[in-house]
């Protein structure tokens, strides 16, 4: 069974899930909008740069989770959703999925953005396997904490290694979309790396290696 693994980020989506979550947060007045708002940015600016600390920024991304109880964040989570997501799903990206599934292959999504914001977007997308960072959860309560290795460059690569052993699966002519020189190490691992809409850094880096590039905006 051929995995088709895909980022979600401006790959699938067009736009950030995760920065969108903030700006959702900013825009309810649920967090102090100028600090927030100048963090939000300053953190996703170091992603696009390859700067990014992950730990040091999660530390900030899951703080309003630990903040909040479970039934007030999905309710604001379903919020979210019409406003900020919907609006950035792709019929191309719907189109490539269902290519996908046409040929039998076994679809994931692997995502740097933590699991509360991603699960449902996963769900919407018809997409049964989604390794995600995994936001800490204790007595039903998120605590501010990340569980495990946060799926984020190799750690994506390490958090994959551990689905498949899990499942008794194989990288096997596995496919791997994703727009991000963030992904290089995943793309390197599977027999069918895509750039999708690529930042500049991986745009030459596929041309280099001879990667297939496309595009899924409309």
């Amino acid at each position: 069974m051929t995995l088709a693994i895909f980022d979600l980020d401006n790959t699938l989506l067009a736009g950030d899930s995760d920065h969108a979550w903030g700006e959702f947060l900013v825009e309810e007045g649920i967090v102090d909008a100028e600090e927030y708002q100048k963090a939000n940015d300053r953190f996703y600016q170091e992603y696009l740069n390859g700067e990014l600390d992950i730990l040091h920024y999660l530390g900030f991304a899951l703080q309003p989770l630990a903040n909040h109880n479970m039934d007030q964040l999905v309710a604001w989570r379903e919020t979210f959703m019409d406003k900020k997501v919907r609006p950035m799903m792709q019929r191309k990206a719907g189109e490539l999925l269902d290519h996908h599934r046409n040929q039998g292959h076994t679809l994931m999504i692997i995502t740097a953005t933590n699991r509360f914001v991603t699960e449902l977007i996963a769900e919407e997308l018809g997409i049964e396997h989604l390794i995600a960072t995994e936001p800490e959860l204790v007595n039903g309560r998120y605590t501010g904490e990340v569980a495990g290795v946060p799926s984020f460059q190799e750690g994506k690569v390490a958090r994959l290694n551990d689905w498949l052993e899990a499942h008794g699966r194989d990288l096997g002519g596995a496919w791997f979309y994703s727009d991000s020189h963030n992904d290089v190490p995943l793309l390197k691992a599977v027999e069918n790396p895509v750039a999708v809409d690529p930042d500049p850094t991986l745009e030459a880096l596929a041309r280099e290696h001879g990667w297939q590039i496309m595009s899924l905006r409309d």
